[in-house]
């Protein structure tokens, strides 16, 4: 045992979550963007590098705060939480409850999977044109079903451009499904993904959402535009791709 006295330097080895919870925090905003609202309902653009609660690094700046000062503002003094979460280095749509009731109802939705969610995702390598990863992941000491869809938008001999789906949210589900077939996301170091200088965040985006408003059963879809930055970053790794489509 060693006593740590003032002027003492200490390492700690890595695990890869200090560099994710810096990684993409220039492109944070101080003003939440606005993709749908209701009178129960909230759904805001969340940017890469910002943590959906407060933790570690992000206690005074996270998504929540920003969404509870937004409706402040307003004068709105209601109870409004997020109902699901994205990974800090991930950006996308995040779902909020207005009042203890909205919050009941859209947590049903997700806990019963009646939310779809696709992501674009830039990973290594060439991947199949399609396919389903049906893989068990340890989620809390358990091992538990997991299944991820994938289809390539596009694909060459050094990456792919991948839309993916949800059946299951296991964390960190499309980065470590990813990883195990051999093709780990861009940006992603906690999981072995290449990180060239050019790509200051993980290149893994909430590209859409999709449910009915069980207060409305109006179906609600909600599109998050790829950020520019990793729109410019695969047309430049796109040259020669085959089997291209249409762009985002």
């Amino acid at each position: 045992d060693c006593r740590l006295v003032c002027g003492m330097e200490v390492r700690v080895p890595d695990s890869g979550r200090v560099l994710e919870l810096l990684a993409g925090a220039a492109e944070c905003t101080a003003d939440p963007g606005i993709l749908y609202e209701s009178r129960e309902i909230l759904v805001v653009d969340k940017p890469s590098g910002i943590a959906v609660h407060a933790g570690v690094g992000h206690t005074e700046d996270n998504l929540t705060a920003r969404v509870e000062k937004l409706l402040h503002s307003r004068g709105l003094r209601c109870c409004c939480a997020p109902v699901h979460r994205l990974d800090v280095g991930t950006s996308g749509p995040v779902v909020f409850g207005k009042g203890r009731r909205a919050l009941a109802e859209l947590g049903r939705l997700f806990m019963r999977a009646e939310v779809e969610k696709r992501y674009l995702a830039l990973v290594a390598g060439k991947t199949p044109g399609s396919g389903v990863i049906h893989s068990s992941l340890h989620a809390k000491g358990k091992l538990k079903t997991a299944a991820t869809s994938f289809e390539a938008r596009w694909r060459n001999d050094t990456a792919s451009l991948l839309e993916l789906c949800l059946f299951t949210g296991r964390q960190h589900q499309i980065r470590r499904h990813l990883a195990a077939m051999g093709h780990p996301v861009y940006g992603d170091r906690r999981y072995g993904g290449p990180c060239p200088p050019q790509l200051q965040r993980m290149f893994l985006h909430c590209h859409s959402l999709c449910f009915a408003d069980p207060f409305s059963a109006a179906v609600v879809s909600i599109v998050s535009e790829l950020p520019s930055s990793l729109a410019d970053f695969a047309a430049v790794q796109q040259d020669d791709a085959v089997g291209k489509k249409d762009k985002f």
